[in-house]
């Protein structure tokens, strides 16, 4: 299986695709955190036995999509026998599943699912990447951890330049509010609580921000996640894209 998680012909003579390559290497090879390191380096070894066969990428896991997307969607953190197996955001696992159809179902996805990173897989002016890079123990990213990752999600916003931000439940959320703090775009999270179905409030005339809850499967397999809740809101982003 290859490494490349961007799709579109990134070897041309644009610089943003090329860049984007560039970030990619630097996330793949990064060991900030010790903590996760660790971890998914036992994950992979270690492996699930369902997956016994596979060779777990056990890396950080880059972000993936359309390399000049409108739609960014940020989740959380890859899952340990998911993302961290399979080397591709979302892709693996029930999350993934369940997010897949439901971007397929809106025409941001070309197939309604995610096994691997050669199942022809591609999105339509989306991207997804994930606060936190790497699978963190029982889901849990630290603070600190999430704050080593936030310069790769600076860099990616600045050079994919999307139109409108979906965050995955509230991590995600207050870790794109994070990087519009830190940049002097807002003074505080405290004003933009996080809700399924919010549209933000911005101030400037950057992304629209969405928050959705995440998909995992103890809000999916509970009723708290339901595809039809899925499907009202990415409705809703398409309507905000044709008015951006």
């Amino acid at each position: 299986m290859h490494d490349a998680i961007y799709e579109g012909e990134l070897g041309n003579s644009h610089e943003e695709p090329q860049r984007l390559r560039i970030l990619e290497k630097e996330i793949i090879t990064c060991r900030k955190c010790p903590r996760l390191v660790e971890y998914r380096e036992k994950v992979a070894r270690e492996k699930r036995r369902a997956f016994r066969d596979w060779t777990y990428w056990g890396r950080p896991v880059p972000g993936f999509g359309d390399p000049r997307p409108e739609l960014f969607i940020l989740g959380l953190a890859p899952a340990a026998h998911g993302a961290n197996r399979t080397g591709r955001v979302f892709t693996g696992d029930r999350s993934g599943d369940f997010l897949y159809a439901a971007l397929h179902k809106t025409g941001f996805a070309s197939q309604p699912t995610s096994l691997h990173r050669d199942d022809g897989l591609t999105l339509n002016s989306a991207f997804i990447a994930a606060a936190v890079r790497c699978a963190p123990p029982a889901n849990k990213p630290l603070p600190s951890e999430i704050l080593n990752c936030r310069g790769y999600l600076e860099r990616e916003l600045a050079l994919l330049r999307p139109k409108v931000v979906l965050a995955l439940g509230k991590i995600a959320w207050d870790a794109y509010l994070d990087v519009l703090k830190s940049q002097g775009v807002i003074a505080s999270r405290a004003k933009f609580a996080f809700a399924h179905g919010t549209v933000a409030k911005l101030p400037g005339d950057g992304p629209r921000l969405v928050g959705v809850y995440h998909p995992s499967q103890q809000n999916t397999q509970t009723g708290r996640v339901t595809a039809a809740m899925y499907a009202k809101v990415l409705r809703r982003v398409r309507r905000l894209l044709a008015e951006k």
